[in-house]
């Protein structure tokens, strides 16, 4: 179990990578793209990974295992160094424009890597500081509807049309991009707008959190102009949209092309069938086992240590970072994700017949 414990270290190797960019007053400074990019998806193209699940008693000991819940809480503090220690060093005035583009860079990659996954799984827990800080890693990236759109959106409407962040089959990632941003954000409207309704409350009230969200967001960005000035504020916010875009293409890749049928008036609960999942063991550590996404989506307040593997899941031929970049090819993504749906289509006909 200690091995097991101890490995999920790896997942600070990705701020040690983005801090060592930040750092860089050359060309250095696009290190942590290339590794996420190019580094881990070699890697994975060529490791299948574990497909074994704890045991019952070895889950339960995970579960309650403090270490794990303190390496997540640690990312807080280290997302928000990283965004400061960016702020100062892209603000040197000497440094070359291609050079701070390199920096933005890094942070983006920290946004997506930290400030949005690590916020993830923070906010499927039930306490209120977890969800604070949930809250405050996705102020780094300015992506706060995220909190209500995903936790009351997406899980309740994943693999159907209601649901912006679930790709349609044969659907580019650059339409859904525009779908799934501008979808969600107005999804997370409307979901407060519900809430309030319900308690008699107006939607300009202060109990709106979406409301709450957009002013803290608005008191951020107007801080970074006034301390670090519009041009650091520019590559701020350019960061910021990287962070997202690294999101939705995570969810692009999670759910494309696989529906859920309609059973009577509703549609069927969602199953690990209904969500790809992969065991390329860097990814997994990298993104606190984000990539074994079937079983978040059967179970979504399962911790990420105790996710599981399900052999009716589809599996991913490679690892997130390399679907990530597969899908950017719209022909190729085509190629061999249709040809991965037929497949399991297939399955599922030749296992119901037997």
């Amino acid at each position: 179990m200690k091995l097991n414990t101890l490995k999920y270290l790896f997942v600070y190797i990705t701020p040690a990578v983005i801090l060592f960019s930040l750092s860089s007053t050359n060309y250095w400074s696009y290190f942590a793209l290339i590794f996420i990019f190019v580094i881990i998806p070699s890697v994975e193209l060529f490791t299948k990974g574990s497909t074994a699940n704890f045991s019952q008693m070895e889950e339960e000991v995970a579960k309650n295992d403090r270490f794990y819940d303190f390496l997540l809480y640690a990312l807080v503090p280290v997302q928000y160094f990283t965004l400061f220690y960016f702020l100062n060093h892209v603000s040197v005035e000497s440094l070359p424009l291609s050079v701070k583009i390199g920096l933005t860079t890094a942070y983006g990659m920290s946004c997506g890597v930290l400030g949005i996954n690590a916020a993830h799984e923070l906010g499927h827990r039930n306490t209120w500081h977890e969800q604070l800080m949930s809250k405050m890693l996705l102020l780094s990236t300015l992506y706060t509807h995220f909190f209500i759109e995903h936790n009351r959106g997406h899980h309740r409407n994943v693999s159907t049309d209601n649901d912006p962040a679930s790709s349609r089959y044969g659907e580019l990632v650059y339409t859904f991009y525009f779908r799934s941003i501008f979808g969600g954000w107005i999804s997370a409207w409307k979901l407060e707008a519900e809430r309030l309704k319900k308690k008699d409350v107006s939607v300009f009230s202060l109990q709106n959190e979406m409301l709450r969200f957009q002013l803290i967001e608005i008191t951020l960005i107007a801080f970074i102009g006034y301390m670090f000035g519009l041009e650091t504020l520019l590559f701020f916010i350019i960061g910021s949209i990287i962070g997202a875009i690294l999101l939705e293409t995570v969810n692009y890749i999670e759910h494309y092309g696989l529906r859920r049928k309609i059973k009577g008036n509703k549609y069927e609960r969602t199953l690990p069938i209904h969500s790809w999942n992969s065991n390329h063991p860097f990814g997994r550590l990298l993104l606190l086992e984000l990539s074994r996404h079937s079983d978040h989506h059967f179970m979504a307040n399962r911790k990420y240590q105790i996710l599981r593997h399900f052999d009716d899941s589809p599996q991913m031929p490679t690892g997130y970072p390399g679907m990530m970049l597969l899908a950017l090819f719209p022909p190729l993504w085509f190629m061999v994700m249709h040809k991965q749906i037929k497949y399991y289509e297939e399955k599922r006909v030749e296992e119901a017949a037997v």
